[in-house]
């Protein structure tokens, strides 16, 4: 069974692996799902995990000294990340091994590459490609789509493991699936820009 503290809460979240380790003031919400050896303290302030966001396996999210953590909806915190006391927008996905500091603030449709590293106080606009150590906006472009659909991959897959069933991607329906999923996002996304919100 996953380990919560008393204060945690859950709202209705897709999936919790067992070996997950949740503590202090931290709130899951809708769709949301936590993956093998995540850990989250929230000793002061608070940690959100907003909708349909998956934290993968090896990460670890923690307040900062004068921060809480704040993760949007419908993003990525892929394998191995550190995500302390900063900000992330809606339908980021975060590459693996990302460190991601106090008072980091990530907007909308971004992705983190791989290993990237944001110090202290770092703020990445809307819609760009970071990388380095320190990490640096190399590309703006929308990346709504793509992390969009990373996340959808992640609920369904949660949803999956929840029965017991853990070839999901592997399904017969899933490339009938992911092309219905990105013909959805993309008109979406086109609607999105006709009103000036994307």
């Amino acid at each position: 069974m996953p380990v919560y503290g008393p204060d945690v809460v859950l709202n209705n979240p897709a999936y919790i692996h067992d070996t997950a380790q949740i503590y202090g003031k931290v709130r899951l919400e809708e769709g949301s799902s936590v993956w093998i050896n995540v850990a989250a303290r929230a000793e002061n302030y608070e940690i959100v995990i907003g909708a349909y966001t998956n934290v993968q396996d090896f990460s670890m999210l923690h307040v900062g000294s004068q921060t809480g953590t704040y993760v949007g909806a419908h993003c990525s915190v892929t394998h191995h990340c550190t995500i302390h006391g900063c900000t992330i927008g809606d339908n980021c996905l975060i590459g693996i091994g990302s460190t991601i500091m106090d008072g980091c603030v990530i907007g909308n449709n971004c992705i983190i590459g791989g290993h990237t590293f944001l110090k202290e106080g770092t703020v990445i606009p809307d819609n760009s490609v970071v990388v380095g150590s320190p990490g640096k906006v190399i590309k703006t472009q929308n990346n709504y789509v793509r992390c969009r659909l990373n996340a959808y991959l992640y609920y369904r897959n949660a949803l999956a493991y929840k029965q017991g069933q853990y070839r999901d991607w592997d399904a017969p329906d899933m490339a009938k699936a992911v092309g219905a999923e990105i013909a959805r996002l993309t008109e979406e996304l086109k609607a999105l820009e006709a009103a000036g919100k994307a």
